[in-house]
């Protein structure tokens, strides 16, 4: 909690909150996916790991796990938690390329992409080549989901995909909005 809450005072447009996510956040993040049949799912934004334990304890033994993790603090936490997790690929790096590191695990699209960046702060300019990257990621078949604690960047985040379901979570400090999205052929926003 205290690495967290460091972590968000040093980097607050990344980190987004100054507590990790609650265990019914992680519960119902982790139930927007359809375990028996994900081949391949990506995560963002990893933060102490807490998603990453729930998807764990739920994934097949053949399902590719990929985490991805930009703070360097928090990701040499879960390379200490999960380095020998069978399934699980752990990546130091930006979530804009998940399509390359995709590719470094042989897949070209992702079943599942859930994250816990925070697009209400970080940077549009970061934003969009996140939610391109990701609306690329996912293919036409693939399900995006993310958590936020408004819905602020609603209209934004529909310029990439077409959002099929809200929920919001009152078991989590702050309560957080969970929306589970899938690519739409009539987007505004481009692919790059």
């Amino acid at each position: 909690m205290w690495e967290f809450l460091k972590e968000y005072i040093a980097q607050p447009d990344t980190i987004g909150a100054i507590a990790p996510s609650g265990r019914y956040l992680a519960s119902a993040m982790a139930d927007s996916i359809d375990f028996a049949k994900a081949r391949c799912i990506v995560e963002y934004g990893s933060g102490t790991g807490v998603f990453t334990r729930e998807v764990i304890l739920r994934k097949k033994p053949d399902t590719v796990y990929i985490v991805i993790e930009q703070n360097g603090r928090f990701y040499e936490m879960l390379r200490k938690q999960f380095q020998r997790t069978p399934g699980v690929v752990l990546v130091h790096g930006d979530a804009s390329d998940v399509c390359g590191f995709l590719e470094e695990q042989g897949f070209r699209h992702a079943d599942y992409i859930i994250s816990g960046l925070p697009f209400t702060s970080l940077p549009e300019q970061v934003s969009r080549r996140i939610l391109s990257g990701t609306r690329k990621a996912v293919g036409t078949e693939g399900i995006f989901t993310t958590f936020q604690y408004t819905l602020l960047r609603k209209r934004f985040l529909e310029e990439y995909f077409h959002i099929r379901e809200i929920r919001r979570i009152w078991r989590n400090l702050p309560p957080a909005y969970i929306l589970n999205m899938k690519p739409s052929d009539n987007l505004v926003a481009p692919i790059s």
